[in-house]
């Protein structure tokens, strides 16, 4: 029983269904149209290990650093930024990794330090674009211990997409045309570029 492992989730309803949840879906940036309440799925007992992610055992199982300067977007000698394969939803959605590799906790003094102000960077290209609210800024690292944050563009006056709903509805609307993504990507890299590294969209 998961009671004996983990002692501190002994409160939650494993194998049992829970109570709905109404108030949840009548947030008004809930994503979808509920007939009746809304429930959530049975939750599974917790496993004995966490599954493995991309790069967990070094560099030589990281598909980051596999990856040439060429497919990023824009590089300098620190960081990299990189596009998802295909437009979503969002004018934009980038991913900021460190050139070396390490996960968040692992990050030299230097490097950490470093983030912020690369970070501001990249908020500031991404809302540069026009048309863009928000940038909202997320991390999760539960797929690749390759340290890696989520840049997404929340259209400008879409109230709906607020929040942490951002991404269901990224993954749900109609996708961004390819030549509109291709040149967002390239303004972001150019803004970047201004201030150093290398633009590799255009």
């Amino acid at each position: 029983m998961a009671d004996d492992r983990h002692p501190n989730l002994r409160h939650l309803p494993f194998g049992e269904n829970v109570a709905p949840l109404t108030d949840f879906s009548e947030w008004d940036i809930f994503p979808f149209e509920v007939d009746g309440p809304l429930r959530l799925r049975v939750l599974g007992e917790p496993a004995d290990e966490e599954p493995a992610r991309s790069g967990e055992s070094g560099p030589e199982d990281c598909h980051a650093c596999a990856k040439p300067d060429a497919e990023y977007v824009w590089t300098d000698e620190d960081w990299r930024l990189t596009a998802l394969r295909a437009p979503s939803a969002c004018p934009i959605v980038v991913l900021l990794e460190p050139r070396l590799h390490a996960d968040f906790g692992d990050l030299p003094p230097v490097l950490a330090a470093g983030l912020v102000p690369v970070m501001q960077r990249v908020e500031r290209a991404i809302m540069g674009l026009g048309g863009v609210g928000r940038v909202h800024i997320s991390r999760w690292g539960d797929g690749a211990a390759h340290f890696h944050l989520w840049f997404l563009a929340r259209p400008l006056g879409v109230d709906q997409m607020r929040g942490l709903f951002m991404p269901v509805w990224d993954n749900a609307l109609p996708k961004t045309g390819v030549d509109t993504w291709r040149a967002n990507l390239a303004s972001v890299a150019a803004s970047l570029a201004r201030e150093g590294g290398t633009a590799h969209a255009g």
